[in-house]
């Protein structure tokens, strides 16, 4: 039982603090009152975090004071004695160690309890296996959460740790992209790529091209050869494939789903499969998925370093499920979860979203962060909010209505609208933690459900920049030493 909890350790905490109250500042910083095993030292600890928040001394006399204060059982039952030996305890100099020791044994403690629920829900209370599983996967997460440290990093470690981000920045000559690839020149030089621990929102109105535009951006990574998770919650992996399939192969989808293809195409349709066999791409595609199950998924992937995982894609976070009944709450719990797995995992996590059907009645439809359904959290969590919209989607639309309105009077219309194989896009960055905002505009190959770049671009001050750097100009820059 010693591995769970050591009463001498506790003691010798507490009675450093005593002694020196200004080491409690450090001790916050770990611990909490439940990470002590003896109640009553939970006790003792509380009221030390209380003393130091209402800027109380910490000693003997307004520990006991605050304690009698209160009038519950357990503190009427308090042991004086417990107070003494605490100040009859040899007071330690360093107590960093002892602070790990009992955040140490309060995390076993925690998963001893966790083991013993696991059988409860299990076996006793009979949930199905995979409600079972989720309970497991969300305490074992709150545990792994609640026994992260984290210690304030001085301008010493922050200026070298910056001084060697730099340099690997100068190691890639100057390029503009740093993290993966979005697939498109333009809105690389915009976003410098979508970097390690980035939560990436791509949202649109229906039919604009959101999905295809993510698996745009799947197939240009997979084909440099790195690893790309995708959770299809709407559309199944063979649909999914057949679009990757006549992006990578220029054939057009209808024609694909048909297998209406000629010798060349079945040529080019089979070089492109066996191309995709070798790469590393993931689809879930149960369509139903908690942040827990996705977390635990995407982990075990990523741990086995021949997967190459660069890249996770969410179609869409609303089919996201949480744990809560109130749905912003749960939408909230999704989105930081998602952000908090991109930071552990230090690679991008794309999630696409809904807009609300509001801008549907606005003159000008292009898309505002105010759009986005259960914006709150969403808006706060993402580094990176883009708006996939097409014009010419709207305009159809307008003269298809305009068309049935005449038909329903018994006029003729001859509509304006011209059907074209390839359309206009803008991809609008709302939002960028660490960048400009602006407008990119592609173009979209219907036939292909493929978006490319655009011919000619309005180059603004910031790209203007990236150029330069990107120019082939031979910079020479002499960096510090790392200390």
């Amino acid at each position: 039982m010693d591995t769970v909890y050591n009463i001498n350790i506790e003691r010798a905490v507490l009675s450093s603090i005593l002694f020196s109250p200004e080491i409690i500042e450090d001790v916050l910083g770990v611990l909490k009152p439940t990470d002590f095993y003896f109640p009553a030292h939970q006790k003792i600890f509380a009221t030390m975090q209380l003393l130091h928040s209402q800027d109380l001394p910490i000693d003997e006399e307004f520990i006991r004071t605050k304690i009698k204060q209160n009038k519950s059982s357990i503190e009427k039952d308090f042991d004086d004695s417990i107070l003494i030996e605490i100040l009859s305890a040899n007071p330690i100099s360093n107590t960093s160690a002892y602070i790990e020791q009992i955040k140490d044994s309060a995390v076993k403690r925690e998963l001893a309890s966790l083991a013993n629920s696991i059988k409860k829900v299990a076996i006793e209370d009979e949930l199905p296996s995979s409600e079972a599983l989720d309970f497991v996967q969300n305490e074992l997460y709150k545990i792994s959460v609640n026994s992260a440290s984290s210690e304030l990093k001085d301008m010493t470690v922050i200026t070298n740790e910056t001084i060697s981000y730099i340099k690997r920045m100068k190691e890639m000559g100057n390029k503009f992209l740093t993290g993966e690839t979005t697939g498109f020149d333009d809105l690389d030089r915009r976003t410098t790529g979508f970097n390690g621990g980035d939560l990436v929102i791509v949202a649109a109105r229906p039919a604009m091209g959101k999905t295809a535009f993510t698996l745009n951006m799947a197939l240009k990574n997979v084909e440099l050869g790195k690893g790309v998770i995708i959770f299809s919650l709407e559309m199944p992996s063979e649909q999914l494939m057949l679009r990757l399939l006549s992006a990578k192969t220029s054939i057009s989808l209808q024609n694909l789903r048909k297998g209406d293809l000629d010798d060349m195409q079945w040529s080019r349709l089979t070089a492109a499969l066996e191309d995709l066999r070798t790469k590393k791409l993931f689809v879930d595609d149960g369509g139903s998925v908690n942040i827990n199950q996705l977390r635990a998924r995407v982990r075990k992937l990523a741990s086995n370093p021949d997967n190459k995982i660069s890249m996770v894609i969410i179609d869409y976070l609303q089919l996201m499920t949480g744990s809560g009944k109130d749905r912003h709450l749960e939408v909230s719990e999704i989105s930081r979860g998602l952000k908090m797995l991109a930071r552990e995992l230090k690679i991008p996590v794309i999630a696409l979203s809904q807009l609300n059907r509001g801008l549907e009645n606005r003159p000008d439809k292009r898309p505002m962060l105010s759009d986005l359904r259960e914006s709150g959290a969403i808006e706060q969590d993402a580094d990176i909010i883009m708006f996939v919209y097409r014009d010419d989607v709207y305009k159809e639309r307008e003269e298809a209505r305009k068309e049935k309105e005449a038909k329903d009077k018994g006029q003729e219309y001859k509509s304006a609208f011209v059907n074209k194989p390839e359309e206009e896009a803008e991809i609008i960055i709302g939002k960028q933690r660490n960048g400009p905002i602006g407008t990119v505009k592609l173009i979209f190959q219907k036939n292909y459900t493929r978006f490319v770049n655009a011919g000619t671009r309005d180059a603004t001050p910031i790209e203007t920049v990236f150029e330069t750097m990107d120019s082939g100009h031979d910079t020479k820059i002499d960096m510090p030493d790392i200390l």
